[in-house]
């Protein structure tokens, strides 16, 4: 028999939008767990549905790994006499570590010879600690809320019912309050309701079946598709794809079945996405659509009951959402009764934030801040931008968005429409809310940029103004997403754009609401922007240091520095980076020192005068410099960042000759300010590029 280990914990429906993320998370603690107390496996699978969470694992070693430990001691030529006779010293240190004198052990090392304590823990067996890290690893799994029941006093995520536990065959001995372990598991709660019993795994996939149970979330997920696609193909079209409802479903039943429904071809003259979202978000049904892309007049539904009259399930499915269907009619037609203009001018009734005014304040401020941002990126839709900030938010008080709200951007784009709006004012105002996570599509036109943009910059100023800054988990109003956004529109449409021009127009346009001083603001969010792009570049490959190098040097036109940041990762991997980075870190580093002691003034140096030179080695790195100082300039300003990189690294060796000749710090005050110049020159020609201080060199 396959040493395995099988535990299902039992429970009431576990929501469909925790499991999901539990699945994970179960994996990684079990793997992280049973690696801390020394046991080996072949393979850990994790498997979920509402009411279970299963936990297999093939090949568990029957016993923990021994370890081997060693302790040094004290020198041997005070942990013996002269005849060898172990002193206080030795002996002292033998009973520390439990063992006897004569087992001490004497080991070499580079400061001569030293007592040493060996000693070997033989591992436990797996059945005997097993209890103990099984119910660690289930109070270690993380889910956004726990519950208490009864009168026991665990949490977990919904009250246990049952728990199977078996390990070689035998059960392990594990109880969570009242509830212990065993070799037993139920069936589906409607179909098959019973208890059955369990030997190992290959008996449980068996029962499990046998009593309409699909523990196997990615089986679920894989009927659910092919059933659902057999259904929509008999419609005479396609399921209408979508991945989080597709995980929401799967994690909803534990035997689905798939069940094709219709309804009346006359709700399709609403929008296709009002629809959707009432079939997505409210009944968890999927679209069908043909070829075109265009809704057909069905649904599938997933049910979780096998039900011997399915014409009965489907005619109650058909009848919630003619209802859902009918109050979105409702809305729709109500909502057209006024335009777009008009439901603006409602928003000075909505709240945005206590301190920073109502929603029509907020687009007071977006309109301000988008004739700054659409002059820089796209200054021939000023006013169709303009228009669409002023609207941006109108949508937010019609009747749909409020029973839809994921409707947000979308009625406000229709109704734009139907409002007479230019078609380009429209997509505008639907793109402003992009991106909206993380690997979304990003706004396509300038005008949809530039309000979104506008509108996230005003949430940030605003919420750091006000003291609202997010600290750990906490980010009510999402700036970090929204930083990132900003930072993400800018590259991906290759915006010059300065961060602190931003800010700026940001806090202007919030005025007297700030409740704090315009610098700390200003600089705190600098920072902010700063650490959310550092995170995503260095997730996405570039190395810290090097980010750490170019945004140190400089951080505004982002841009511009993710250019430089590529030309120096570049740079990083031809052969005489490190020697470079080298002898530009001790100019740095003597003009750092320098300045803070006062002997030259950071950006306030002159150049150098070919008078005071007294060495060779100064001279020729002074000419060196002159050489290529326009050109490195020229390509600056070209843009041409690794060409610059290159071109200044041509100096190298006369840097090198520089330091190993040349005294900086003499007495002579005239001669040592005239060689800080000069280094003092070189310095800022790369520092506009990157800070080398930064740089970090593997010895």
């Amino acid at each position: 028999m396959s040493k395995e280990l099988l535990l299902e914990i039992g429970t009431e429906e576990i929501p469909s939008v925790y499991l999901n993320p539990a699945i994970g998370r179960v994996e990684e603690l079990s793997k992280k767990i049973f690696t801390e107390n020394r046991l080996s496996y072949e393979q850990i699978k994790i498997f979920g549905s509402p009411r279970r969470l299963v936990l297999l694992v093939k090949n568990l070693s029957e016993r923990q790994e021994g370890v081997v430990s060693k302790v040094m001691g004290p020198p041997k030529r005070v942990s013996f006499d002269d005849k060898g006779i172990p002193t206080q010293a030795a002996i002292g240190f033998a009973k520390n570590q439990g063992i006897k004198v004569e087992d001490l052990k004497i080991e070499k090392t580079e400061k001569g010879e030293y007592l040493c304590a060996v000693k070997e823990e033989k591992g436990e067996a797996t059945k005997k600690i097993l209890p103990e890290i099984l119910h660690k690893l289930v109070f270690s799994i993380p889910f956004p809320k726990y519950m208490k029941w009864g009168d026991g006093n665990i949490k977990f995520v919904r009250p246990v019912h049952w728990i199977l536990a078996i390990y070689n065959g035998d059960v392990v001995k594990l109880k969570l309050d009242d509830v212990k372990s065993g070799n037993r598991s139920f069936g589906h709660r409607f179909l098959s309701p019973k208890i059955f019993t369990v030997k190992d795994f290959t008996s449980y996939k068996k029962k499990t079946k046998d009593n309409y149970i699909i523990f196997n979330h990615i089986e679920r997920r894989e009927i659910i598709l092919k059933e659902a696609g057999k259904l929509s193909k008999m419609a005479g079209g396609t399921l209408y794809e979508d991945s989080d409802l597709l995980d929401a479903v799967t994690h909803l039943v534990e035997y689905p079945c798939p069940i094709l429904g219709e309804f009346e071809k006359e709700y399709l003259e609403l929008p296709k996405e009002v629809l959707i979202s009432v079939m997505k978000k409210h009944q968890r049904y999927f679209p069908i659509i043909n070829s075109d892309g265009r809704l057909l007049p069905n649904f599938i539904a997933i049910s979780n009951n096998k039900v011997k009259n399915p014409a009965v399930m489907k005619a109650g499915y058909e009848r919630v959402l003619k209802a859902r269907f009918s109050d979105a009619r409702f809305f729709y037609e109500e909502d057209r009764k006024k335009s777009l203009n008009d439901y603006t001018k409602k928003l000075k009734s909505v709240v945005f934030q206590d301190k920073l005014g109502t929603y029509y304040e907020k687009v007071e401020r977006v309109v301000q801040i988008t004739k700054y941002i659409s002059e820089k990126i796209a200054p021939a839709s000023k006013e169709i931008t303009e228009r669409a900030a002023f609207l941006c938010k109108a949508d937010l008080v019609t009747q749909m968005v409020y029973e839809f709200p994921d409707l947000q951007g979308i009625m406000g784009r229709e109704y734009a429409m139907l409002s007479g709006e230019k078609p380009e004012v429209a997509n505008a105002i639907y793109e402003h809310y992009l991106p909206r996570f993380v690997g979304d599509k990003l706004p396509e036109s300038h005008a949809g940029a530039a309000v979104s943009m506008a509108d996230k910059i005003d949430t940030i100023v605003g919420c750091f103004g006000v003291g609202l800054i997010p600290s750990g988990s906490e980010d009510p109003y999402a700036l970090r997403r929204q930083t990132l956004a900003i930072v993400n529109i800018i590259l991906g449409n290759g915006y010059q754009v300065s961060i602190s021009d931003l800010i700026d127009k940001g806090i202007d346009a919030a005025g007297q609401k700030l409740e704090r001083n315009r610098g700390e603001i200003k600089k705190e969010i600098i920072e902010f922007f700063k650490s959310r792009l550092k995170n995503q570049l260095v997730s996405e490959g570039f190395s810290h240091d090097v980010v750490d190098a170019v945004f140190s040097a400089r951080f505004d036109d982002i841009l511009d520095d993710v250019k430089k940041l590529k030309a120096l990762s570049e740079l990083k991997t031809l052969p005489y980076f490190e020697p470079l980075a080298i002898a530009f870190k001790r100019v740095a580093n003597l003009v750092l020192t320098s300045s803070k002691s006062g002997i030259v003034k950071e950006n306030n140096y002159g150049n150098p005068d070919p008078a005071f030179f007294r060495e060779d080695a100064e001279r020729e790195l002074y000419d060196s410099f002159i050489n290529i100082k326009s050109d490195v300039e020229k390509l600056v300003k070209e843009k041409r960042y690794l060409d610059a990189m290159k071109k200044i690294a041509e100096i190298r060796g006369s840097v090198d000759k520089f330091f190993d000749k040349v005294m900086v710090m003499v007495d002579d005050k005239s001669l040592r300010e005239n060689r800080l110049n000069l280094l003092c020159n070189i310095s800022k020609l790369y520092g506009e590029l990157a800070d080398f201080t930064k740089i970090i060199i593997l010895k």
